[in-house]
């Protein structure tokens, strides 16, 4: 990837708008963000990954910068398992991104790497270092209640924002210069 000007500062405000949506949710109800149960609404913007490779390096950086501030205690876990989830699912939604330019109807396919990945990944996360249990049944169980904070955002808030970017044609071209 060229490193612009132009796609350095897109994945730096990206990555700022990241790690202060999720720290500001933290701080406001820490679970949410954090826990179990995560309804992290800055996950909907790996939808910006579907227009531009730019966006990778900004998603990534901002999960990194906002699991600092875990308070869960274990953040240096998440530091680096969170962030390795975000970074595959956006490269995967990249990837994938060539097929939604061709065929419309998958639209509603975008989130699944979203999804399944931090799902699986921060399922076990989870399943280790705060249920103490490397267990099948503790991962399957903090797999499925990760998946579902994901699904509901990324269906309620991302898909909607897709929708968006995908019929404002002058937003969509700007991203794709990136």
């Amino acid at each position: 990837m060229n490193l612009t000007t132009r796609r350095i500062a897109f994945a730096g405000i990206l990555a700022a708008l990241y790690a202060v949506v999720t720290v500001l949710e933290g701080w406001q109800l820490p679970t949410l963000a954090y826990g179990a149960i995560q309804f992290r609404f800055a996950e909907a913007l790996s939808v910006l990954c579907c227009f531009t490779p730019a966006a990778i390096p900004g998603m990534v950086l901002g999960c990194i910068v906002s699991n600092f501030f875990n308070p869960l205690g274990f953040s240096a876990i998440d530091i680096v398992f969170g962030s390795l989830a975000t970074l595959l699912a956006c490269g995967i939604t990249w990837a994938m991104s060539r097929h939604i330019e061709e065929k419309r109807s998958l639209v509603w396919l975008v989130p699944l790497p979203t999804i399944l990945l931090n799902a699986a990944i921060v399922g076990a996360e989870l399943a280790v270092f705060i249920d103490k249990s490397a267990t099948l049944p503790a991962w399957l169980a903090n797999a499925l209640s990760v998946g579902a904070g994901e699904a509901a955002v990324m269906y309620a808030l991302g898909v909607p924002l897709l929708f968006f970017l995908l019929k404002s044609t002058r937003l969509t071209r700007d991203l794709r210069k990136l």
